[in-house]
């Protein structure tokens, strides 16, 4: 994919970088630092090429007014000791005060402006604003996939006003999407799991048209169980939502794309640890009794269609893997996977929503090809809809 890159950006000027600094807090303090980490590479990257680094970020919702609690100061301190070096605070991410302190930076020194949010115009992409953020540097990097889905002032805007590259962050991402739906090796294989049919109609739409195999599971392949005719008891199912189910089927038909639903099921009349679990025939449950994963035909074919793949991509879970033995399907399918992965026998790409939890739950998160934290983002780009923040990067 074409797109700019920190290569190709200059030496010794300052760089506007766009990170994801919205971190859980506990406390005032800041409770898990993975997004921290994920921007050193393009902070380290930068300050190789003697650059001044100011860094603009967006924290929870202030809704365009200055809300101390929502402050980006308690990130500076454990960002500088992850560095390695002073990471000084502005209180505004505009201003004269904000420009006097980015200059004041030696070549490399690293600067944290105050949430972006703090702004109304930031998520209402002002131009006005947009101009009096780029005027505190000579470049823009935006590092920030998980919000590129989003056209902000500082996630779109200042990418028109000053030279605009990927950070090596967004450069991960967007080179693991582009292997896995962009020009793909195939056969490609899709997974998509979850509860909800009405949430992903877009997603399957598109992908019916993409993929050579899709299997379905978790909750919403009841809804595709209940449109062919099978009894699905008490289970999760949108049963309003069968006639699209109907529609994806036939899409994917025309499209020569073979979706792979369910042949067996476990069922459960309790969603709770130490229920007595039953592996049922589709249709074959009581009224009473509830689809809580798949069954072992289904898994044993799942895992012989990752064999014949070249490429995955996979969004939600199989079943209720937060309550065992529901994770089954979850986890030996992460587990071939990731070994497939790790063999270099399958370029696997996995994102959004519960995906990472299942895959941490699976203890396979680092064996995948490249597992993405970006949900909406991830998964409007798996829609395949224009990012913004992407789109802005590109050559041209």
């Amino acid at each position: 994919m074409s797109f700019r890159r920190i290569e190709d950006a200059p030496s010794n000027k300052t760089a506007l970088v766009r990170v994801d600094f919205n971190v859980p807090m506990a406390d005032g303090k800041v409770s898990d630092d993975t997004r921290l980490r994920a921007a050193l590479p393009t902070i380290r990257a930068l300050q190789a090429k003697g650059c001044k680094i100011a860094l603009l970020a967006h924290f929870d919702r202030p809704k365009g007014k200055r809300v101390p609690a929502m402050s980006l100061q308690p990130v500076a301190q454990p960002l500088a000791q992850l560095l390695g070096a002073p990471v000084a605070f502005a209180d505004d991410c505009i201003g004269e005060a904000a420009k006097a302190a980015v200059q004041k930076l030696p070549a490399g020194g690293v600067i944290l402006l105050e949430n972006t949010r703090f702004h109304a115009g930031e998520e209402k992409n002002d131009s006005d604003l947009a101009k009096q953020i780029a005027a505190l540097g000579d470049f823009y990097v935006n590092d920030a996939f998980s919000a590129a889905h989003r056209a902000h002032a500082s996630t779109e805007g200042v990418a028109h006003i000053l030279p605009a590259y990927a950070g090596k962050q967004m450069e991960r991402e967007l080179d693991a999407l582009e292997a896995a739906l962009g020009k793909p090796k195939r056969p490609v294989l899709g997974i998509v799991g979850g509860s909800k049919v009405s949430t992903k109609i877009d997603l399957l739409k598109n992908l019916v048209t993409k993929l050579d195999r899709l299997a379905i599971g978790g909750g919403m392949a009841n809804t595709f169980l209940f449109a062919q005719g099978h009894e699905v008891g008490a289970s999760y199912c949108e049963k309003d939502q069968a006639e699209t189910a109907r529609a994806i089927m036939e899409a994917a038909r025309v499209a020569g794309c073979e979706l792979l639903l369910p042949v067996d099921t476990i069922v459960s009349v309790r969603m709770e640890h130490g229920a007595p679990v039953f592996t049922r025939a589709l249709g074959d449950l009581d009224h009473d009794e509830r689809i809580l994963d798949a069954g072992p035909e289904t898994i044993k074919r799942l895992l012989a269609a990752m064999d014949q793949s070249a490429t995955l991509i996979w969004n939600g879970p199989l079943g209720v893997f937060e309550i065992p033995p529901f994770d089954k399907a979850t986890v030996d399918a992460a587990k071939h996977a990731a070994a497939l992965a790790k063999a270099g026998n399958l370029v696997a790409v996995a994102g959004g929503g519960d995906t990472v939890a299942a895959l941490n739950h699976a203890g396979v998160a680092d064996d995948m090809t490249f597992v993405s934290t970006a949900g909406g983002a991830f998964l409007e780009w798996m829609e395949g809809k224009k990012l913004p923040g992407v789109e802005a990067l590109r050559h041209g």
